[in-house]
């Protein structure tokens, strides 16, 4: 009886978990389907509201490793209520925001919860199911990030379409307040305190050269997707003649194709990751470069960027994996400083590919971000070659 408890209160915490996930994948990117309602909305470029995505991108790089050290000592579940309260706290700003620097601002303090929660919350996961499914508890909680790319992004936007930015802001809100209830009753109180880490430990994981390696190319090699991503809307609209009703649909299936690359991906980088990893960015550079060709062909183009999105998280499990392996060989004392500085790097990429991406349209016109892009990707195909190297 008491094992059959014990199941039950393990599920409801990953579902508490993976709503909490759902929420902070959606408002991640809530802002790419939504650039041009802000753009025309708050009288600035799309170039400038794309800072939406690579202000809270880079606000994730500094909030994982900075807040993880500073809240480390911290109950893990009252860690995890005030991560959440500062979640809604900052979609409430960004959604009453008069002004385009208090919106920025308002997803700089969502993102600070951001780089905690994917630190704790897998954590979190594992510890209350038996070793042997720790992984399978992981991938639990990490479903909530993909259904958030597969549904939470396509009706966050639709929200936006059918009244107007601000409440899809509110809905994003309004997931957070289910999340922080689910997490208050559903998440036990006795979970451990976290492993004591100090600011010492990112020098220590930043000083092994294979480490570093591995971080560079997270950083290039899944940013360089979102040099185009962070401006896909404007690129579907103006350049393929998609109507903005015709994007919600496209976003979906994108979605779709992230969460079916992201699951090939893990099954592919379980045995010789970085031999998958190669080749994943190689096609993902390849089809990057097909849509400069493409990009201005409603057909062909749609194709392309279904194609771009099976690819665009495909990296991430093998990423993930092998950073923390090397740090289990090389700084077993920082293994989880290691896994947030890699979550800083794929914020790094985001916010860099963001930037790029803005910089194009801006000077050279969108469809050149594709070529931007592969450039970014295949830095990372000769990274992960010379890191293969190193590794024989």
């Amino acid at each position: 009886m008491e094992q059959i408890k014990t199941k039950s209160s393990s599920a409801f915490t990953l579902l508490a978990l993976a709503i909490s996930a759902f929420g902070i994948g959606s408002t991640e990117f809530i802002s790419v389907g939504l650039l041009p309602l802000i753009s025309s909305d708050m009288g600035v470029g799309i170039s400038t509201a794309g800072l939406t995505v690579s202000i809270y991108a880079l606000g994730v790089m500094i909030g994982a490793p900075v807040f993880t050290t500073l809240t480390a000592s911290m109950n893990r579940k009252s860690l995890l209520l005030l991560v959440m309260l500062t979640f809604i706290v900052g979609n409430l700003i960004a959604m009453l925001a008069p002004t385009f620097a208090v919106l920025l601002i308002g997803r700089v303090i969502s993102a600070f919860a951001h780089g905690v929660f994917m630190s704790i919350a897998a954590v979190i996961a594992a510890s209350v199911v038996s070793p042997g499914k720790r992984a399978s508890a992981i991938s639990v909680m990490f479903t909530g990030l993909t259904v958030a790319t597969v549904t939470g992004v396509p009706l966050g936007t639709f929200i936006g379409q059918i009244s107007n930015w601000r409440m899809s802001f509110f809905f994003i809100v309004m997931i957070g307040i289910i999340a922080l209830i689910s997490n208050y009753f559903l998440v036990p109180k006795e979970l451990e305190k976290g492993e004591k880490t100090s600011f010492r430990s990112i020098g220590q994981v930043l000083q092994n050269a294979r480490i570093l390696l591995i971080l560079l190319i997270t950083a290039f090699g899944y940013g360089g997707t979102f040099v185009v991503y962070t401006y896909l809307s404007p690129l579907l609209e103006q350049n393929m003649g998609y109507g903005a009703q015709a994007v919600v649909i496209i976003l979906i299936i994108y979605g779709l194709m992230v969460a079916f690359g992201n699951t090939l991906g893990g099954h592919l980088a379980n045995q010789n990751t970085l031999r998958a990893l190669f080749f994943m960015f190689l096609l993902q550079a390849i089809i990057l470069l097909l849509l400069f060709f493409t990009g201005e062909n409603a057909l062909f183009g749609l194709i392309t960027v279904f194609l771009m999105g099976i690819f665009a998280f495909m990296n991430v499990p093998g990423l993930q994996f092998y950073v923390v392996k090397l740090a289990e060989e090389y700084t077993p004392n920082a293994v989880s400083m290691a896994s947030a500085l890699n979550i800083s790097a794929f914020n790094v990429g985001i916010a860099f590919g963001a930037f790029i991406g803005g910089f194009v349209t801006d000077y050279f016109g969108l469809n050149l971000t594709s070529i931007f892009g592969a450039i970014m990707v295949l830095i990372a195909v000769l990274l992960t070659g010379l890191l293969a190297r190193l590794e024989k």
